[in-house]
């Protein structure tokens, strides 16, 4: 995992306990056609698939495999560190990694696109992807999606990245990223323990790009972050731990690295709390199905995908997960909204290192010009 994706490691520990609240759930006439699979499957008709947690819950799978009369084997990853480990891993027949489907974010899907181990997704065969909302549909707008004219990776689930509120001391929603740096808020503002996304909202507070920021504004954006530092109360690392901060120190304003799951968590405390996506536009993480180059049944994997995005899937999986599918608007965001979608930074190690600076009160002035 970059530390340009560091959320994704918490995220999916929040939400890990929905595969214990599994319930019986099938598709209309998926249980019609189906049999008990019984001795030896002939390999096209086993379908391997590489997930993270609650992506593909059991009840999910057994209805799968009924419908298609297939064996679906599911490979469980909690971190983009443990992704690459289990792709770089080969199988004897195909010489390819021993998965046929995998679920990866953008930035890990343009890197596995550049190793050329992603097979172009045929499109005629995953009709569900027409009643993707219409930003899902503009694929050629998001970073490591195509290639030229073919489709490397189908958009699945997302989170964006707003602003949480207390509406008891912030009357009007916060309009802006500079929200946070309001000194109306000093002591009661909470941010994110993340050096990459830290200079990434300070480049949006300054109307720079947040992951190509220009030689020449390393110094001022390091000297925007100490100001930050010094207006909040403080920084966080972990979803639990900010809903424990926000109810202690009764903060007025925070930024919600880990989106809408925060705001359940206060939300479920009792508190009064609004969300808002800032006008500069959210950055956001996107998970997308791909196929890879060596799948043993481009068949059976466009088949998967398709079944992830029907409506029942979807709505089952949002309702399971708290998080957002791609056929709906998730509750509190505009439709429509600006969301920013993660991609590689210019020089991830650099911002690292200014950010630890940062972090341990290096002076302004010696954070360069």
């Amino acid at each position: 995992m970059t530390s340009g994706m560091q959320p994704l490691a918490g995220r999916r520990a929040f939400w890990r306990a929905g595969l214990a609240r599994t319930a019986a759930w099938a598709w209309p006439g998926a249980f019609a056609q189906g049999r008990e699979g019984v001795g030896a499957v002939e390999p096209s008709r086993v379908l391997r698939v590489l997930a993270w947690p609650g992506y593909a819950d059991p009840d999910i799978v057994k209805a799968f495999e009924r419908r298609f009369e297939v064996r679906v084997e599911i490979t469980v990853v909690g971190s983009d560190d443990m992704l690459r480990e289990r792709l770089a891993r080969r199988d004897p027949d195909t010489g390819g990694p021993p998965f046929d489907v995998l679920a990866a974010n953008t930035v890990e899907l343009q890197r596995l696109r550049d190793l050329n181990q992603l097979s172009p997704l045929p499109l005629a065969w995953i009709p569900q992807a027409a009643a993707q909302l219409p930003r899902f549909l503009r694929r050629e707008a998001i970073p490591g999606l195509t290639q030229g004219s073919q489709l490397f990776g189908m958009p699945f689930t997302y989170s964006e990245m707003g602003l949480i509120f207390d509406r008891r001391q912030v009357m009007h929603p916060p309009e802006s990223i500079q929200s946070l740096w309001d000194e109306r808020w000093r002591g009661k503002v909470l941010a994110f323990d993340g050096s990459v996304h830290n200079f990434s909202i300070a480049a949006q507070a300054r109307g720079l790009s947040p992951f190509r920021i220009p030689e020449t504004q390393f110094g001022p954006l390091a000297r925007h972050l100490v100001a930050l530092r010094r207006n909040v109360r403080a920084f966080y690392t972990q979803p639990d731990e900010s809903a424990d901060l926000f109810r202690r120190h009764q903060v007025a304003v925070m930024f919600a690295n880990y989106g809408r799951q925060q705001l359940k968590l206060l939300r479920e405390q009792g508190l009064d709390v609004g969300y808002v996506l800032p006008r500069e536009g959210a950055l956001a993480w996107l998970d997308c199905w791909a196929i890879t180059r060596q799948a043993r049944s481009l068949t059976l994997a466009a088949r998967w995908i398709d079944t992830m995005l029907s409506p029942e899937v979807s709505r089952v999986f949002s309702q399971r997960q708290g998080l957002a599918n791609t056929l709906e608007e998730p509750p509190d965001v505009a439709a429509g909204a600006a969301l920013m979608w993660l991609e590689p930074v210019e020089n991830e190690a650099r911002r690292i290192a200014l950010w630890q600076r940062i972090r341990d009160g290096d002076r302004p002035e010696r954070l360069g010009s």
